[in-house]
């Protein structure tokens, strides 16, 4: 088998230095607005379901169409984006994701609400779809082999910290109205949209045909797999409607794989995942994403109700999660160049299964204290684990399309935070439920009221009880609250625990899946592997 370089795609044809940085200032720009949503919504929750009066479900549906609308179409994005040429795609991707951003901010009240919002927070995931395997595309042609683990960390260090602005940004934006969470996507759009034209981005469409029988698989099986999640705590595990969505949506999945092995352009090249080390690193990366998008919903939602901070205490409160992330992310890019991506995907795994194990113990304290240095040593691990993951997987099978290598990459990591998200959630509100019914009776409480109080206050997100729910505790008001605080403490303990299990095997599959040695050659079969021991 012959030893052969990548081929030039976007960008790669030897860019002067500062049209490099340009180049990857601009991606940084147009990617980073989907970044921060990912998060900033779930700050804004408490002050959009005043207002607007959503229903709990629609509440849970807003922040996972996005996600899941990322995941759906993310291999399609990626796909497009070679056929139609990155620079292009990446522009079509910003202005849908800005309009949508728009029409987020003008959601009308009343019954119309609801459906209006998660409709277009799914078209926002879908112009994410389409903008990031393009942008990530563009920046890894852009660099040469050994200059991208260093690029690529940047990239992946500040759009990964913009994670964290979405709550900051969200908490103090949400303080005048939580319309502006939206509204200020448009002038980063607009910023993002001048530096792609000054960076003279080269596009090189290559024209081929669209699979559509794959996309309407992957994107139903996916929706329908993490519907029955989502719903299990409403609909309840001895449901036919959750074990029907489970089952129908993962039977769809299989019949994608299939259906792809036997299509001539298929939306998704299943041979790559014959090679053996991109197949560990996506699934070292589905594992890790199940905690890492995650931990900011549930974060958020710990640190106004159970440590009573306000919306911008608790965007600090996850900002801390990025002290630990942003400079590990730089170690791991220089450990990728250096030694090849085993030590710092397992030692990432490692120290992030250790944070989240010793938060999860601490948080039932209910002091941001005694958990500072876990939630560091937490996102210090993610930090270390994404980047240089997330790089070999896409140089390993270089030599397919950049944009679809990526497009698979990040289909996999969206998913897996939808799914961490949906399991999580459905464990949060269990765990809730079961705490404060045995708890509210303790206090003296009767069953039925205390079963009430518990039922309102998981599906709220473990929100303060309301006033009917204050009338119906009476003289136990406080004691009720004090209650909701602790239990939901406690079920966060679980959550965080579960991290902790994500992790764990994630650095376990690393371990166990991925060879020492860096990468020294790309190669024209995607089954073989070219690593050189140090």
């Amino acid at each position: 088998m012959a030893f052969v370089p990548a081929k030039p795609t976007v960008g790669e044809t030897s860019p002067a230095g500062a049209n490099r940085k340009l180049v990857l200032v601009a991606m940084i720009f147009a990617v980073g607005m989907t970044f921060i949503d990912m998060t900033i919504v779930s700050i804004a929750i408490p002050e959009i379901q005043r207002e607007l009066h959503l229903s709990q479900s629609g509440l849970q549906w807003i922040v996972n169409a996005y996600m899941l609308s990322l995941a759906a179409f993310f291999a399609f994005g990626g796909r497009l984006a070679d056929i139609v040429g990155h620079r292009r795609l990446v522009v079509i991707g910003v202005v849908v994701f800005a309009g949508a951003s728009a029409a987020n901010g003008a959601v009308p009240t009343g019954a119309l609400a609801e459906l209006w919002f998660i409709a277009f927070r799914a078209v926002q995931g879908f112009g994410a779809a389409l903008m990031l395997p393009a942008a990530l595309a563009i920046v890894v042609g852009t660099f040469e082999l050994r200059a991208r683990g260093r690029a690529l960390a940047v990239f992946f260090a500040i759009t990964g910290g913009l994670t964290a602005v979405g709550p900051i940004a969200g908490g103090y934006l949400s303080e005048w109205t939580w319309r502006a969470i939206f509204w200020v996507n448009i002038p980063v759009a607009i910023v993002a949209l001048v530096l792609i034209h000054r960076a003279h981005i080269q596009d090189t469409p290559r024209p081929a045909r669209i699979d559509w029988r794959g996309l309407v698989l992957i994107a139903s099986g996916m929706g329908l797999s993490v519907l029955g999640l989502e719903e299990s705590s409403h609909w309840g595990w001895n449901s036919a409607a959750t074990w029907g969505c489970i089952g129908v949506g993962t039977a769809l999945l299989v019949v994608f794989v299939v259906v792809e092995l036997r299509t001539a352009s298929p939306l998704i090249q299943m041979k790559i995942f014959a090679n053996r080390a991109f197949a560990v690193e996506n699934a070292v990366l589905f594992f890790a994403m199940m905690a890492f998008i995650p931990v900011f919903f549930f974060a958020s939602v710990y640190a106004q109700v159970g440590l009573g901070d306000s919306s911008s205490e608790a965007g600090m409160y996850i900002l801390t999660f990025f002290l630990g992330f942003a400079p590990a992310a730089q170690v791991g890019g220089r450990v990728l160049d250096r030694h090849g991506a085993k030590p710092a995907v397992v030692a990432g795994g490692v120290i992030a299964a250790i944070g989240f194990f010793q938060w999860a113990n601490r948080i039932p304290d209910l002091s941001f204290n005694d958990q500072f240095w876990w939630i560091v040593c937490a996102g210090a691990g993610l930090g270390l684990l994404v980047g240089p993951a997330n790089t070999d997987a896409i140089n390993r099978a270089a030599r397919v399309a950049y944009g679809e290598v990526s497009g698979v990459t990040q289909t996999i990591r969206n998913y897996g935070s939808s799914i961490g998200l949906a399991l999580l959630g459905t464990v949060f509100v269990n765990q809730t439920r079961t705490h404060l019914g045995t708890t509210l009776q303790s206090v003296g409480l009767p069953q039925a009221k205390a079963d009430a109080i518990a039922q309102h206050l998981s599906q709220s997100g473990g929100g303060t009880p309301g006033p009917e729910m204050a009338r119906d505790a009476g003289r136990k008001a406080a004691e009720v609250f004090a209650a909701a605080q602790h239990d939901l403490a406690l079920a966060m303990k679980s959550v965080f625990l579960w991290m902790a299990i994500a992790m764990v095997v994630a650095a376990l599959v690393a371990l166990l899946g991925l060879r020492f040695g860096r990468q020294e050659h790309l190669v024209d079969d995607p089954s073989v592997e070219s690593v050189a021991t140090p």
